[in-house]
């Protein structure tokens, strides 16, 4: 796929004109996001996905198309998981409810911008050194195995700090309070930053150490760069009001993890299979390829949104059935 200078700047554009539009409409008045407005907000970032892929099946062919939409939910659903750190964090940092949107906005358009550079260095990488499909594949595999042993519980999970959080406040004066929506405020004649802009380092660094996994998930589906970041910004532009959407219904999705797992470890046997396939390391086979079937994207993307619906619908069965044992009366012996 060619993708022209000019194609690259209107989806650059499109998708600024996109966050301008939700920073005037959401952003000119701080308020506490509700429930239907972030469904509504949903619809409409996930609406937009859904054009942008039909133009490019229109212009570009069904295989692009098809590369997007299975790194779009691909990258969609490993971002589900993103939201159990923010919920964390927002905690953590005690941000006040009206102002959390714009936390989320400024981290993820960090993220997203921090990610940015790590598709490049991926693609750099591959189109130079087939052999890291390997690699990728092995990292996934290993990935799924961790998300089959962790466990998501966000009242016992606690925040800590990372590095790049650490630095900024040793190197940065941060105020003890927070004022207003306010990043940096001057008192007494000094400049300094709010917990607000700590906040928002934070979110940004947490998203990107989810992006060592998700970029080389989306790599094993597409090597076009442009459908990467494509993917990636819808994936991201709609997470902030998922947050807001799910908030407390994060912990009834008890079987994401191991849905997620089975996407990740998929797409990893599907890099080693690619890997296999286009084999140039001497020391297997020679050197030579080996022709072992490869999933194709129409059969990836059909495991991905299976997994998907059945892991979602179990968790609701589960969550439901959990509900009404605990909803039962107590019976005591007479």
């Amino acid at each position: 796929m060619i993708v022209p200078v000019w194609l690259w700047i209107a989806t650059v554009a499109g998708l600024l004109i996109l966050l301008a539009i939700d920073l005037v409409i959401v952003d000119r008045k701080p308020h506490e996001v509700t429930i239907g407005e972030a469904a509504r907000w949903v619809v409409f970032y996930v609406a937009c996905a859904v054009v942008f892929g039909l133009g490019l099946w229109f212009f570009a062919g069904g295989q692009p198309a098809g590369e997007f939409f299975a790194g779009y939910i691909t990258e969609y659903s490993l971002s589900v998981d993103n939201l159990f750190i923010f919920l964390v964090v927002m905690a953590a940092f005690k941000v006040p409810a009206i102002h959390q949107h714009k936390v989320l906005l400024i981290g993820i358009l960090l993220a997203l911008a921090m990610r940015s550079v790590f598709i490049l260095l991926g693609a750099a990488v591959i189109a130079n050194f087939s052999w890291v499909f390997y690699l990728f594949g092995a990292f996934l595999i290993y990935t799924a195995w961790t998300f089959l042993r962790s466990k998501h519980d966000e009242e016992e999970e606690e925040y800590k700090e990372n590095a790049a959080t650490r630095l900024a406040r040793r190197f940065l004066p941060v105020t003890k309070e927070y004022h207003g929506a306010k990043s940096f405020v001057r008192i007494n004649g000094k400049r300094l930053v709010t917990p607000m802009f700590i906040v928002m380092i934070a979110i940004g660094t947490a998203d990107l150490l989810f992006a060592v996994d998700s970029i080389p998930a989306i790599f094993g589906l597409t090597k076009e760069p442009f459908l990467v970041f494509s993917a990636n910004a819808f994936a991201l532009m709609g997470l902030r009001q998922l947050y807001f959407l799910l908030g407390g219904l994060l912990n009834k999705l008890v079987y994401l993890p191991i849905g997620l797992a089975v996407i990740l470890a998929f797409i990893g046997v599907k890099l080693v299979l690619e890997a296999l396939h286009s084999n140039e390391l001497p020391f297997i086979n020679g050197g030579d390829p080996i022709a072992v079937p490869v999933p194709n994207i129409a059969v990836s993307l059909g495991v991905i949104i299976s997994v998907l619906a059945v892991t979602t619908v179990a968790s609701l069965i589960k969550s439901k059935r959990t509900a009404a044992k605990e909803q039962e009366p107590v019976t005591t012996g007479s």
